[in-house]
């Protein structure tokens, strides 16, 4: 599948591990960041979480482990983006991809194979940015109930002139979520 870069540039929004029950602050930052779409990787829960989210951006999801109810999403997904029909980067969606902040080998064999530049997640709830195994690695964290102590986040990957960066954002303050 493909998302279109206009004009040298794409925001997406990266949520995971909603369990059926969002941030009630979700859908307005969202908005708030001007997001091109929003990538969903898996435990949505109810699955109405998937049609609120597109009220915001298109969603593309996968199924993470607690949604068995959603035989019409995929395990896994390449998604391209390109401009002019060049694809510029192909990112790879896949619920469960981590043991700690290491890359599991048959994950990473399938993103290699898929010929993905980053792997996106989610499951651990633990927000992170990194490399393992020569694929950029990224989970937003999630945006669902606090589980621990961890913080409630998204995350963001933009392209912009052939550069990507990513970040968190806290669904809590609004503002830029740091470690």
């Amino acid at each position: 599948m493909s998302l279109s870069v206009e004009g040298g540039a794409v925001r997406l929004a990266v949520v995971a591990d909603t369990h059926g029950a969002p941030h009630a602050r979700t859908a307005e930052l969202l908005r708030e960041a001007r997001v091109d779409a929003i990538l969903h990787a898996g435990d949505i829960g109810d699955l109405r979480v998937i049609d609120d989210l597109a009220a915001v951006a298109p969603v593309h999801a996968v199924r993470g482990n607690i949604d068995a109810r959603a035989p019409g999403l995929p395990d896994e997904l390449a998604i391209d983006l390109v401009q002019g029909g060049q694809a510029l980067l192909r990112l790879f969606l896949v619920h469960i991809a981590v043991y700690g902040p290491r890359l599991l080998a048959p994950v990473a064999r399938s993103a290699r194979d898929a010929g993905a530049a980053i792997v996106v997640c989610g499951h651990s709830h633990v927000p992170f940015i990194g490399r393992d195994q020569g694929l950029a690695l990224f989970n937003p964290g999630s945006i669902g109930p606090r589980r621990s102590q961890l913080p409630i986040v998204f995350g963001v990957i933009e392209l912009r002139d052939a550069r990507v960066t990513m970040h968190h954002v806290s669904c809590e303050t609004g503002a830029r979520w740091e470690p």
